[in-house]
């Protein structure tokens, strides 16, 4: 089988792209599989040399990094060039060395399903190259089912926006009978749930697919994302018009029980500081920055 590794990356998650393509590269030499790996260079500037077959430029828009266009790009330019199944990875997450074959597997059972296997967030300092030390830190994050290692479940309707993007496979086939991510997302969050509903709207299975281990390697970040916020609220309302709900709900009423957002009849909407104290002022421009927390 044709195999391609699909990743997005822009220059901040580099040396997370490098280990990844490391590891992808190791297991080319242990399948029978032709594995080639993709990658989609999503920021402003010329992509590096990388140790990947194939490189492709999708530029931000004018809102951001441009995430779906990206994936649909990879997609396009792996299906093109005879893969017959595609595993997406996040830029942060190196596969386990099983990972491969069970999407594989699950695939052949599944041929018309989208697969999700688990995602393990790794300590800071973790060797990724060492394939010990990574079965020994595995412990997939608990919001979402992992079946054992050598089983899969097909998901529930309710299950679906449980859809994580970090890692995920289909065949060349079902990518092609769906619509691929809605382009109109820009910037942070939304696209993936986006696409999950749109999965189930069309009846397309989605498998929890156990022993297809991914480990997310550590980064900082913030908690709630204070610098995804307008993207957030942007997406949320695309999300919204289209299927009647906001994705993101956790984040929301985090930025809220900080006072940076309020829900108005349903929608959520930015606090606007005016009125308010120089201080109160200072602290709402530091939470939306991400400046101050």
């Amino acid at each position: 089988m044709r195999i391609a590794v699909v990743t997005m990356c822009s220059s901040p998650r580099l040396q997370h792209l490098e280990r990844q393509l490391e590891a992808v590269g190791a297991s080319i030499g242990t399948t029978p599989d032709v594995v080639e790996r993709i990658v989609v260079w999503i920021g402003h500037d010329e992509p590096p040399a990388l140790d990947a077959e194939r490189v492709i430029h999708v530029p931000p828009g004018p809102d951001g990094l441009r995430l779906a266009a990206g994936r649909n790009a990879g997609a396009a330019l792996a299906i093109e060039h005879g893969a017959e199944l595609l595993v997406f990875l996040d830029a942060d997450c190196v596969p386990g060395p099983a990972l491969l074959p069970r999407y594989r597997e699950a695939s052949d059972r599944h041929v018309d399903a989208v697969l999700c296997g688990p995602v393990t967030y790794l300590q800071p300092g973790t060797d990724v190259s060492d394939v010990r030390v990574l079965a020994a830190a595995t412990a997939p994050h608990p919001a979402r089912p992992n079946p054992p290692a050598d089983d899969e479940r097909v998901a529930t309707a309710d299950e679906y926006p449980l859809f994580w993007s970090l890692s995920f496979a289909t065949s060349a086939t079902t990518w092609s009978a769906t619509t691929g991510f809605e382009e109109g997302y820009e910037g942070y969050g939304g696209e993936d749930t986006d696409f999950a509903f749109a999965l189930r709207e069309a009846g397309t299975p989605l498998v929890w697919v156990g022993g297809a281990h991914a480990y997310h390697q550590y980064h900082e970040t913030q908690r709630p994302p204070w610098q995804h916020l307008d993207d957030i609220l942007r997406n949320g309302a695309r999300f919204a018009a289209r299927w009647g709900s906001w994705p993101m709900t956790g984040w929301l009423e985090a930025f809220a029980e900080a006072g940076a957002v309020r829900n108005v009849d349903g929608d959520w909407v930015r606090v606007q500081p005016t009125g308010r104290s120089s201080s109160s002022t200072a602290a709402t421009r530091s939470l939306a920055t991400g400046s101050g927390a």
